[in-house]
C-alpha cells in the first residue's frame, strides 16, 4: 500500500511538472524515443542485414524531432513524421526498428488532445498510411495486424487519458463550487447572527435608555462587540481566499472551545441560554468542531428572529462513537408545520457533510423549537485530531 502511494504521489508530481513545463516534457520524450530508435544502430548486426550508415542515422532522427512541437500541431507532426519515414523506407536500406515509436506517439497525442474532427481525419490517413507501409516493407499479413493493432492501441490509451484529464477538471470545478457553497453559508451564518443580535440590541437600547440607563449601555457594548466579532471572523474567511496581498490573519474557525464565548453574546442580546454538556466531552476534529459551532450560530439566530422566545438550551451529548447536538427553545414553535427555510437547509448540508444528520420541529411536549444533529464520530481518529 505503501509502494502504491508513492507511485500515485510520484505520477501526481509528474503531471504537475508537466503542466507546468510542456515544453521540457516533449522535448524529454523527444530524447527518449530518440534513445530507443538508436538501439538497432548500436547493437552487432548480422553481415546480411542492412549497414547501420550515418545517414540511416540521421533520417531516424529527422523522424523524432517533430516530436517537440506534438502537443502545438499534432496533425502537421504525423505528417512530418510520415513523410520522413517514407523517406527512410524509400531512399535508405537501414536498420528498420521493432515499433513505429514516432508515429505511436503522434496518433496517441492526436487522440488526447484534438477534436473528432481531426481524429476523423487521422483514422482515414492511418487506413491508407499503414499498408501502404507494410506493403513497401515486408508484404505480410502478420505486420499489416500487429502494425493496426499498436495504432489502435495508442488511440485508445489517448482517449482514455482525455478522459482522465476532463474527469479532474469537473472534479476540481466541483470542488471550486462546493468551496464556493461552504464560504458562502460561513458568510451567511456570520452575517445573520451578528446582524440579527446587534438589531435586537438596537431595538432595545430605546427603551433602556429611559428605563435602565446601565442596560442601555451594556446593549450598546454589546453591539459593539459583536460587530467587531463579526469583522474579525469575516476578515478570518477572505484571508484565507487572498493570495498576495501580503499577510493575512488565518486563525482555525471557531470551533467547541468557542461556544461560551457564542453564548455570552446571545445572552448579551436579551435571551436567557443555557449550555449543558453530557458523557465527557472528548475532542473532535477541527472541521467538525466549525460545524458544530456554525449549527448552534445559526440556530439561536434563528430564535432570536423568528421564535419570540424567552430561553434557549444548547446540548451536547457525547455518546459513544457519536456527538448529538440539540438546540431548543421555549418560543412559538414552527408555523405553518413547515421546517424548511435556507437555514435550515444548511444545517443539513453541514451535517451531511461529515456524515451525520440534522432534523428540525417542535420542541419537546410540542412546545417551542428544536434543532437536532448527530455526528458520528470516529474514535481513532477523534484521538488524534
Amino acid at each position: 500500500m505503501g509502494i502504491r502511494g508513492d507511485a500515485r504521489e510520484l505520477g501526481a508530481r509528474l503531471r504537475t511538472l508537466g503542466g507546468a513545463n510542456p515544453w521540457a516534457v516533449d522535448i524529454g520524450l523527444a530524447l527518449l524515443v530518440q534513445a530507443a530508435m538508436t538501439m538497432p544502430f548500436v547493437v552487432p548486426r548480422a553481415p546480411e542485414l542492412p549497414p547501420a550508415t550515418w545517414a540511416a542515422y540521421g533520417l531516424t532522427s529527422l523522424t523524432v524531432l517533430p516530436l517537440v512541437w506534438r502537443r502545438r500541431a499534432p496533425i502537421a507532426v504525423l505528417l512530418a513524421i510520415m513523410a520522413a519515414s517514407a523517406l527512410y523506407q524509400l531512399a535508405v536500406d537501414g536498420p528498420g526498428q521493432p515499433l513505429p515509436y514516432t508515429g505511436l506517439v503522434a496518433v496517441y497525442t492526436i487522440a488526447a488532445l484534438c477534436p473528432v474532427r481531426a481524429r476523423l481525419a487521422t483514422a482515414a490517413l492511418l487506413a491508407v498510411a499503414v499498408p501502404a507501409s507494410v506493403w513497401l516493407n515486408t508484404r505480410s499479413a502478420r505486420e499489416l495486424t500487429f502494425s493496426l493493432f499498436v495504432f489502435a492501441a495508442a488511440y485508445a490509451f489517448g482517449r482514455l487519458a482525455d478522459a482522465r484529464q476532463r474527469e479532474a477538471r469537473a472534479e476540481a470545478e466541483q470542488a471550486a463550487a462546493r468551496e464556493r457553497a461552504r464560504i458562502a453559508r460561513e458568510m451567511h451564518d456570520i452575517l445573520s447572527h451578528a446582524v440579527s443580535l446587534m438589531v435586537v440590541q438596537a431595538e432595545a437600547g430605546p427603551l433602556a435608555v429611559r428605563a435602565a440607563p446601565e442596560k442601555a449601555e451594556a446593549a450598546f457594548d454589546a453591539i459593539s462587540e459583536t460587530g467587531r466579532d463579526a469583522m474579525t471572523q469575516l476578515r478570518r474567511m477572505l484571508g484565507v481566499l487572498r493570495e498576495g496581498d501580503g499577510p493575512a490573519p488565518r486563525a482555525p474557525q471557531p470551533g467547541l472551545d468557542a461556544l461560551p464565548e457564542l453564548l455570552a453574546r446571545v445572552r448579551a442580546g436579551g435571551l436567557e441560554v443555557a449550555y449543558e454538556t453530557a458523557g465527557g466531552p472528548r475532542p473532535v476534529a477541527p472541521a467538525l468542531g466549525a460545524t458544530v459551532h456554525r449549527i448552534v450560530q445559526e440556530s439561536l439566530t434563528n430564535v432570536v428572529r423568528h421564535a419570540a422566545a424567552a430561553t434557549a438550551t444548547v446540548r451536547l451529548d457525547h455518546g459513544p462513537g457519536r456527538l448529538t447536538v440539540t438546540v431548543t427553545d421555549d418560543g412559538r414553535g414552527p408555523r405553518g408545520g413547515g421546517s424548511g427555510g435556507h437555514g435550515l437547509i444548511g444545517l443539513r448540508e453541514r451535517a451531511a457533510a461529515h456524515g451525520g444528520t440534522a432534523v428540525a420541529g417542535p420542541g419537546p411536549g410540542g412546545r417551542g423549537f428544536e434543532v437536532r444533529a448527530e455526528f458520528p464520530l470516529d474514535e481513532r481518529a477523534e484521538a488524534g485530531s
